[in-house]
């Protein structure tokens, strides 16, 4: 579920059903939460034009030659690395793309909700084109629960859900005695609720200048860190809009511009929801922009062609820019998604009663359910009826506590993690008589990692991937057949991989190893391709 996706989000507190719509702007609207100030070196994308970029960057150039009072302005105190990298790759080297002089550049784009088969289909030819060119992953397994914000998070700290905090969409705090909601500025940019180090604040502890274009999260830590350059969250805005961001940055004076940019795009899990993920509205979407795409009328289509479109001028424009050998994209997405236009139903009220769903006071999550009785009801009563109807119905759903949960899903050790999980099988909903289908999508995630269908796309293009094909080819790493393997195409796919250690690759890209925060990522993880 995106943050600006209008898939209905059900409740059971009250024999009413309720339905939580999204609201329009989705998550950050671009107006600053209260006790927030927009501070000025926070970009918007709607102000920022080349003619002001060009006015801006002279004004402060001149301005560099009397002293360090820009950088001061624009980025708070940043000190000059003086961090050497004894591998593979200095962070801090200057390379000439011909013309000027750049530091070596990581893009992270993630496109919300692209299943990893999804480039198997036929449907994204030219991501597909990036990664034969680069490499990519059979898969990237994302973190427990399977939905946009535990893992958006996850993938910038390199930390598991119950380690960061952000352990659903929407979930309730016993210690601070409130609501994390995911479409709530107040939540969603309280730092508070945002716990590890994002790359964004690492890479700014070793001078690297670093912007975010719409990434789920805070605009600040609770270290009070900033990313350099900030464009919060808005609805509708258009690829094109925020390609033209992006290469704003990468054409900003050298010391000005970002050697880190984080990009953020909901459109294709939107479409997921409204159509599921197989359906033949997704699949003509695509293929038809190929032949014609001015006759595209509807909405989604026209935002699923762009969304593979947008990889391609990307490409292209850093091609053009002779940047291919500096800049590196990666790439992601943050989970899968299955079909759920004919789900089985599991029937709350036919396992806890009327009563039982009547002393819910808490309920985290969606389309698994983290359940939080009322102090004052037989909460051990409901746990066992839970747990005899999941005996019961084992194809159906899992019913877990935090001593119960499986090791694989890293969900216990959190007090915001509900102390009664109840976890749908891929083709089941939880609902009630009354509720029925109400509410509900024709596409879903947040069931199972380990599901095939939950599993997020990993595709790298620069010079990352150049030096690992090259290390394959020689024979020196990695290893044949260990880790990877080549398609008659020459399309390296690697194997596997948990989404945490997408952080440890960014921060070894930037050649900043030495200021990696603590993480889930395993050590070393990277050595065997770099």
């Amino acid at each position: 579920m995106s943050s600006a996706s209008h898939t209905g989000k059900m409740t059971w507190l009250s024999n009413k059903p309720q339905i939580h719509v999204e609201e329009e702007e989705g998550l950050l609207s671009g107006a600053p939460s209260p006790g927030l100030k927009q501070d000025s070196e926070f970009v918007d994308t709607n102000t920022w034009s080349s003619k002001r970029i060009v006015g801006t960057a002279t004004f402060f150039i001149a301005l560099l030659v009397s002293g360090a009072f820009v950088r001061t302005l624009l980025c708070g105190p940043v000190t000059p690395s003086t961090h050497r990298l004894s591998g593979w790759y200095k962070g801090d080297n200057l390379l000439s793309n011909g013309t000027h002089e750049f530091k070596r550049t990581v893009l992270i784009v993630s496109i919300d909700g692209l299943r990893a088969d999804y480039l198997d289909r036929g449907l994204t030819p030219h991501i597909l084109q990036i990664s034969e060119n680069g490499l990519r992953a059979k898969s990237m397994k994302p973190v427990f629960p399977t939905l946009t914000f535990p893992n958006h998070w996850a993938l910038i700290t390199g930390l598991y859900a119950e380690s960061h905090g952000i352990v659903a969409n929407n979930f309730w705090d016993p210690e601070t005695q409130d609501t994390f909601h995911y479409h709530s500025i107040k939540s969603c940019w309280n730092p508070d609720w945002w716990h590890g180090e994002p790359m964004w604040e690492t890479a700014g502890k070793a001078g690297v200048i670093t912007a975010n274009l719409m990434w789920p999260g805070p605009p600040k830590t609770r270290t009070g860190a900033r990313s350099t350059y900030f464009v919060p969250w808005k609805d509708h805005v258009s690829l094109p809009k925020k390609l033209n961001q992006i290469l704003e940055w990468i054409d900003l004076p050298d010391e000005l511009r970002p050697q880190l940019i984080m990009a953020y795009e909901p459109s294709l899990d939107q479409a997921g929801h409204a159509t599921g993920p197989m359906s033949a509205r997704v699949n003509v979407s695509i293929l038809s922009c190929l032949s014609n795409r001015t006759q595209l009328r509807d909405s989604i289509q026209r935002t699923l062609s762009e969304v593979d479109s947008f990889a391609k001028d990307l490409q292209f424009a850093l091609h053009a820019r002779n940047l291919t050998d500096i800049v590196d994209i990666v790439f992601v997405s943050d989970h899968g998604m299955t079909d759920t236009s004919h789900p089985e139903p599991v029937y709350m009220d036919d396992i806890i009663g009327e009563q039982g769903l009547a002393d819910i006071e808490h309920e985290d999550g969606w389309p698994a359910m983290g359940i939080r009785f009322r102090p004052s009801s037989n909460s051990t009563k409901y746990l066992e009826l839970l747990l005899r109807a999941a005996e019961e119905n084992p194809d159906k759903f899992n019913v877990y506590t935090h001593e119960t949960m499986p090791e694989r899903y890293h969900f216990s050790h959190s007090a915001r993690i509900a102390p009664i999980y109840v976890v749908p099988k891929i083709g089941y909903v939880l609902t009630t008589h009354q509720q029925g289908d109400t509410g509900m999508s024709k596409g879903n995630h947040g069931y199972d990692n380990d599901e095939l269908s939950m599993h997020a796309m990993f595709v790298a293009h620069g010079p990352f991937s150049t030096d690992v094909k090259a290390l394959h080819q020689s024979g020196t790493k990695p290893q044949e057949g260990s880790h990877w393997h080549s398609t008659s195409g020459n399309t390296y796919i690697m194997e596997r991989f948990s989404n945490v250690e997408i952080y440890n690759l960014v921060i070894k890209l930037l050649g900043i190893g030495k200021f990696a925060a603590p993480n889930n990522g395993t050590l070393g993880f990277w050595d065997k391709y770099l």
